[in-house]
């Protein structure tokens, strides 16, 4: 595994570069990473925040309290032993099986189905087919709780943002943004071209986790009918 670069951004964070290029085998690298975190015992760790290439470690400053200056060398230490530890044994691979969530893509929820399809040269039947065709790794978590920013899509379907956002785009509603797809779990601005919409809540304040998903994750997406989409909204 590649060296790891560290970043002080603050005087309660420090950020890890485990890569300078999105790939497969870095994600799961970060998701392999956090679940140590997430199994260890740390008791300096507030939270970690993981993204395309990083993860941002935010620790408790007290706990440093002897030797406050040290803060972030003993924080480097400690990944540095955890990534030592990555390497050296053998670790399950997280996120193996993809999180498989519904979709209806009937017009009242693909907005902009006619779009994407239009702009691809291709029918809409066939961006569907190939939405769901793909598996999606969730490079990180972002722009709103519980947001995932997916990966993988094929360009036969790839779409610009809309040139003037949509004040309002409702929750469960799955999105194409250049070679990226993405759902919102809340109703939000935004100018993704909205092809669909999902009944499944992926955030829930209330729960525990959260969110549905998390970086290192997968998902499929797979087709229902609008009646499907509403019993499903009424578990």
């Amino acid at each position: 595994m590649k060296r790891a670069a560290y970043f002080p951004i603050s005087e309660q964070a420090l950020l890890v570069e485990l890569g300078q290029e999105i790939s497969e085998d870095l994600r799961i690298k970060i998701r392999l990473l956090t679940d140590q975190l997430d199994q260890g015992d740390f008791p300096w760790l507030t939270e970690y925040i993981p993204a395309f290439t990083n993860v941002t470690i935010i620790f408790d400053l007290l706990y440093f309290k002897e030797s406050p200056g040290q803060s972030h060398e003993r924080i480097q230490e400690e990944i540095e032993k955890i990534i030592s530890s990555m390497e050296q044994e053998s670790v399950k691979t997280p996120g193996s099986e993809p999180v498989k969530i519904p979709v209806c893509y009937d017009e009242d929820f693909g907005m902009d189905l006619d779009e994407v399809a239009n702009h691809n040269g291709i029918s809409k039947e066939e961006v569907i087919a190939l939405h769901t065709e793909g598996v999606y790794p969730v490079y990180m978590i972002g722009f709103s709780p519980g947001f995932p920013y997916l990966g993988g899509m094929t360009e036969k379907i790839a779409a610009p943002r809309k040139e003037k956002p949509r004040p309002k785009i409702p929750a469960g509603s799955v999105g194409i943004a250049g070679t990226q797809t993405g759902v919102y779990p809340l109703e939000t601005p935004g100018g993704w071209q909205i092809i669909g919409r999902t009944p499944l809540s992926l955030f829930d304040a209330a729960k525990q986790p959260p969110a549905l998903l998390k970086a290192g994750d997968s998902v499929q997406f797979y087709r229902i009918s609008k009646e499907e989409y509403n019993r499903l909204k009424e578990l």
